[in-house]
């Protein structure tokens, strides 16, 4: 009777916090909006220390570790598991279809986005790319970060959050019919956030030069994926598992950006490609750079539940997609 009465006061709020994807967003948005009004306070930022004086001696070289040491760890539990050949599958393809995406930024749009000042905290290896070389550690980075957030995701859904674990059933995949549903929210969401993009940097920010095209990349990335699967795959996206990864996702590359690679110009960006939201606590550190990894999470989250329906249907790739 008590079950009974509390579901009758129950009003849309508690509905939607039911659904964990909701919650998951409507949480995140929520800090989101606090931790902007907060930062928003500081108007004047600590001058970093120039980089001439090489303050941090190979230090974006040994900040790797940060991916590549619990990576290791997690490695080491996902080869050794007996009874994950399904989901060492679906890794290594999810794995084909987004390491690309990395290495391609880092290749045409590394000197669009991003400046490399402190040559001091990199190897001095350089990759040839668009625009001239890329220091090897940025493909390492991009490397070991996606394989880290798939990982993550994958442990915390088999063993940290497999209590919550949806089944990939062949009867679920007959029922969707096929895998790829238009999202048009996804769509809007994208457009409107790209053009509210365009009209702070033309009319609102200190740069109106340019394009902010690191937001479009971003939003690309996010919302194509989303816009053809997110209505089928979110039934299946372990969405506490989903969320535990990204909380220490950001939690490494804040730390990362905010307190290292910003002060001390591991890496930068440039403005004319930025939108022109800088946060000055964090030494003027672009909002896009807040919200990389919110992306890559995302993405490869949606991209790895796509490819495990695909492996859980004896259908033709055709069909499973298209019906």
């Amino acid at each position: 009777m008590v079950a009974e009465r509390k579901s009758k006061i129950e009003g849309p709020l508690h509905r939607r916090l039911r659904n964990p994807a909701a919650a998951f967003f409507q949480v995140t948005v929520v800090v989101l909006v606090a931790a902007a009004l907060t930062l928003l306070r500081v108007k004047q930022g600590v001058t970093p220390p120039p980089v001439a004086d090489d303050p941090t001696p190979l230090g974006y070289t040994w900040s790797l570790l940060l991916f590549i040491l619990p990576l290791g760890w997690l490695l080491a539990w996902f080869g050794s598991h007996p009874r994950l050949g399904d989901q060492k599958k679906a890794f290594r393809t999810t794995l084909l279809i987004l390491l690309p995406l990395g290495f391609l930024l880092d290749f045409f749009f590394a000197h669009t986005f991003f400046n490399f000042p402190n040559q001091g905290a990199v190897l001095g290896i350089e990759v040839p790319g668009i625009g001239g070389g890329i220091p090897i550690e940025e493909f390492v980075f991009y490397l070991s970060g996606f394989v880290f957030v798939l990982l993550l995701y994958v442990w915390s859904d088999e063993v940290w959050m497999d209590r919550y674990n949806p089944e990939h059933s062949k009867d679920d995949l007959e029922k969707m019919g096929k895998i790829v549903h238009f999202h048009w929210q996804s769509v809007v969401t994208a457009v409107v956030l790209l053009a509210a993009a365009v009209v702070y940097k033309k009319f609102l920010s200190q740069d109106p030069e340019g394009f902010p095209s690191y937001w479009a990349y971003l939003l690309a990335a996010a919302f194509v994926p989303s816009a053809g699967f997110f209505r089928s795959v979110r039934l299946f996206i372990n969405w506490r598992a989903f969320s535990f990864t990204f909380l220490l996702m950001m939690l490494i590359s804040l730390m990362w950006e905010a307190s290292l690679a910003s002060p001390f110009g591991w890496w930068g960006y440039q403005g004319d490609a930025m939108m022109g939201i800088f946060i000055t606590a964090w030494s003027r550190l672009p909002v896009e750079a807040v919200f990389v990894w919110l992306v890559v999470t995302y993405t490869t989250v949606i991209i790895y539940e796509v490819v495990t329906l695909i492996q859980a249907s004896d259908k033709s790739l055709r069909e499973v997609l298209f019906g």
